[in-house]
C-alpha cells in the first residue's frame, strides 16, 4: 500500500476516533454514524418539546400564574436553554470535545426532567387543586423551577454539540462528504421537528386530557431513550480534538495587538508570522487564510526583535496568522448574529401570544373532540417537514441551475429569505386578530372564555413561520458551523443559539414594555388578561414593523461580509 492509498482511507481534518485513533473513512463517519446521532436528536427533541410546547399553559392552569407572568416565565427559561450552551460549547472547545461534553451534561439533564415529572405526579409536590383551580406553594413552585433551570443547564451541553458533531462526521477536506454536510444540516432540522411533531399533538393531547404526570413522564422516558441510541454508534464516530481555550487565544490576539499598537503592519501578509508546517499549531485546525480587514490585529501577527530573544517565543507577545483570523472570523460573524434576535423573538410567539390567542377560539375537531391550542404548533411543525425535503431536493437544484453555487443560495442569501417569511407571518398574525376582535365586538363576546371562530384560522401563521425557519434556522446552523475556525465550531454554534435566547429576551422585554405603558390609566392595555378587551394586533404590528427594519440592517451588513478561507490540513 502507497503513503497515498494510506491517506485516502483516513481523514484529513484531525478527527479520531473513539480509541483516538486516526479516524477510518471506511469504517468512521459519514451517514453511518450520522444515523445514530439523527436518532438522539429526534429523541431529545421530543423530550424537550413534549416539555416545553405546553409549559405556558402548565403554569396557567396548575401554577396558578396569569398571562403576562406565564408568558414571560415561559420566554426567560426558554432564553436560558439558549444561553447555556455558551457554556457547554466552551468546555467542548477547550478541554473535552463534543462527545465527552454530551455524555457528561446528559446527567443533568435527565436529572430535571425526573424532578419535574416528579413535582407534577407525586402527592404533596403537586398544586392543589379544586375543579379547575389550582394553588401551588412557594416550595412547590421552587422545585418546579429548580427542575425547569436543570433542564436548561443539561440541554447546555446537548444544543451546541450535537449539531457540530453530526458536521464533525463529514471530512472537510473530501469534496464527497462535504457536500453531504450541506444536506445534514436540514435532515438535522428535520429529525428535530419530528420530535416536536409527536411531542405538539400526542403529548401535549396526553397532558390536557389523561394529566401531567404521564404528559411530563413520558418525555422523560424518551430523553433516556435519547441516550442509548447516542452511545450505541460509538464506535462510528469522529472525534474533533480540543484545541484548548478559545477565549485564552482570543484573549492573547488583543493583548499582543495592543502592547504593538505602535507597530506598522507590512503591506507583504507573507512577513506576517506564521507556523511553517502544513499544520496549524492549534490542535484539530486548519490554518486560516490571510484577510485585508480588521487590520490592527494584524499587529499581534507582526514579528519584532523582542519577539526572538525568548527560546519560547509568547502567545501574549506573538500570535500567529490564523490565531488573529481566529478572532476576525468571530468578530465578522457577531453582525450577521445579531440580526437573528428580532427573527427569534417572532419564533417565540408559537409557544406564548400564538398559544393565548388560539386559547380564546374555538378548539373543537368535530362534536367531540377538542385541539389543545398549543397542538397547533403541529402546524409549524408540518410547515418544516414538507419544506426542508422540498428545499433540499428541488429548491436547491433549481436554484443551482440560475446561480451556479454548489447549495443553490449562499447561506447568507437562505437566511434573508427566511428573515422576509417571517414579516409575512406576524402580518397574518396580526390581520387574524383583527378579525377576530371585530367578530367579538359585532356581537358583543367580550367576556366569553371563547369565541365561535375556528382555532384553525391559525394555521397560515403557523406554516409561514415554519417556512422560514427552514431558511434561517438551517441556514444559520449551517452558516456558523461553516465559517467558524475549525478549533471554535461548538462555541460558534453556540453563539448561534444564543439568538434564540436574546430572541425570548427581547420578547419578555417587549411584553413588559408594552404591558407597563398600555396599561396606564386603569386600560386594559395591548395583552389583557381577557384578550377580547386586548389589543394584541397591535403587538403583532409592532414585531413585523422590527422584522422589516431588522432586514433592511441585514441586507447592508451581509453585502460586506467576507468568507473565510482555509489552508493545509489539521494536526
Amino acid at each position: 500500500m502507497t503513503i497515498q492509498d494510506d491517506m485516502d482511507n483516513y481523514t484529513q481534518d484531525g478527527t479520531l476516533d473513539i480509541h483516538k485513533k486516526p479516524a477510518n473513512k471506511k469504517t468512521t463517519g459519514n451517514w453511518k454514524a450520522c444515523r445514530f446521532i439523527l436518532g438522539t436528536e429526534c429523541c431529545e427533541r421530543l423530550a424537550y418539546y413534549g416539555m416545553s410546547t405546553n409549559l405556558v399553559n402548565y403554569l396557567e392552569k396548575q401554577m396558578d400564574m396569569d398571562n403576562v407572568a406565564a408568558s414571560t416565565s415561559v420566554t426567560n427559561w426558554s432564553g436560558t436553554c439558549y444561553a447555556t450552551p455558551l457554556i457547554g460549547a466552551f468546555i467542548a472547545d477547550a478541554y473535552l470535545g463534543r462527545y465527552w461534553t454530551i455524555a457528561s451534561f446528559v446527567v443533568i439533564y435527565i436529572g430535571g426532567m425526573t424532578l419535574l415529572t416528579l413535582s407534577a405526579s407525586v402527592p404533596g409536590l403537586t398544586p392543589t387543586c379544586n375543579g379547575e383551580n389550582c394553588h401551588a406553594t412557594a416550595t412547590q413552585t421552587a422545585i418546579t423551577f429548580v427542575a425547569l433551570y436543570l433542564i436548561a443547564l443539561g440541554t447546555g451541553g446537548i444544543k451546541p454539540c450535537v449539531s457540530s458533531f453530526g458536521a464533525d462526521q463529514f471530512d472537510d477536506t473530501d469534496e464527497e462528504e462535504k457536500e453531504s454536510k450541506s444536506s445534514f444540516f436540514n435532515w438535522f432540522y428535520f429529525v428535530i421537528n419530528v420530535g416536536a411533531m409527536i411531542a405538539s399533538s400526542v403529548l401535549v393531547w396526553i397532558q390536557m386530557n389523561v394529566g401531567w404526570g404521564w404528559g411530563l413522564g413520558v418525555p422523560t422516558v424518551t430523553m433516556a431513550i435519547a441516550v442509548v441510541f447516542f452511545f450505541a454508534g460509538s464506535k462510528f464516530y469522529r472525534l474533533q480534538k480540543p484545541g484548548g481555550s478559545p477565549l485564552t487565544r482570543m484573549l492573547q490576539v488583543i493583548v499582543a495587538s495592543f502592547r504593538k499598537s505602535k507597530v506598522k503592519v507590512p503591506e507583504d501578509e507573507s512577513l506576517l508570522y506564521e507556523n511553517q508546517d502544513d499544520e496549524s499549531n492549534i490542535q484539530g485546525s486548519r490554518k486560516l487564510q490571510h484577510t485585508k480587514i480588521l487590520t490592527f490585529f494584524d499587529k499581534a501577527a507582526v514579528e519584532t526583535e523582542s519577539d526572538n530573544k525568548g527560546a519560547v517565543k509568547s502567545s501574549w507577545k506573538l500570535c500567529t496568522v490564523t490565531q488573529v483570523e481566529e478572532l476576525k472570523a468571530l468578530i465578522r460573524l457577531l453582525p450577521i448574529w445579531a440580526t437573528g434576535i428580532v427573527f427569534a423573538a417572532v419564533y417565540s410567539q408559537m409557544s406564548t401570544m400564538f398559544v393565548l390567542q388560539g386559547n380564546t377560539m374555538d378548539q373543537h375537531m368535530g362534536p367531540h373532540f377538542t385541539i389543545p391550542s398549543a397542538s397547533l404548533s403541529l402546524f409549524d411543525t408540518l410547515s418544516v417537514l414538507f419544506w426542508t425535503p422540498v428545499y433540499d431536493q428541488f429548491i436547491v437544484p433549481m436554484a443551482r441551475k440560475f446561480t451556479g453555487h454548489e447549495r443553490g443560495f449562499t447561506q447568507l442569501k437562505r437566511m434573508g429569505i427566511g428573515l422576509v417569511i417571517s414579516i409575512f407571518a406576524m402580518v397574518l398574525a396580526g390581520i387574524l386578530e383583527v378579525v377576530r376582535l371585530s367578530y367579538v365586538r359585532t356581537h358583543n363576546l367580550y367576556d366569553q372564555e371563547t369565541i365561535p371562530m375556528t382555532i384553525f384560522w391559525q394555521v397560515p401563521q403557523y406554516f409561514f413561520v415554519g417556512c422560514a425557519e427552514v431558511f434561517t434556522f438551517i441556514g444559520q446552523l449551517e452558516f456558523f458551523y461553516d465559517q467558524a475556525p475549525d478549533a471554535m465550531r461548538s462555541l460558534c454554534s453556540a453563539l448561534s443559539l444564543t439568538t434564540v435566547a436574546l430572541g425570548n429576551y427581547l420578547s419578555t422585554l417587549l411584553v413588559i414594555v408594552v404591558t407597563n405603558v398600555t396599561t396606564s390609566g386603569g386600560r386594559p392595555g395591548w395583552i389583557a388578561n381577557n384578550l377580547n378587551r386586548g389589543h394584541l394586533d397591535y403587538f403583532y404590528w409592532l414585531l413585523a414593523v422590527l422584522s422589516f427594519l431588522n432586514f433592511l440592517v441585514y441586507l447592508w451588513i451581509s453585502k460586506w461580509y467576507t468568507y473565510k478561507k482555509t489552508t493545509g490540513h489539521a494536526l
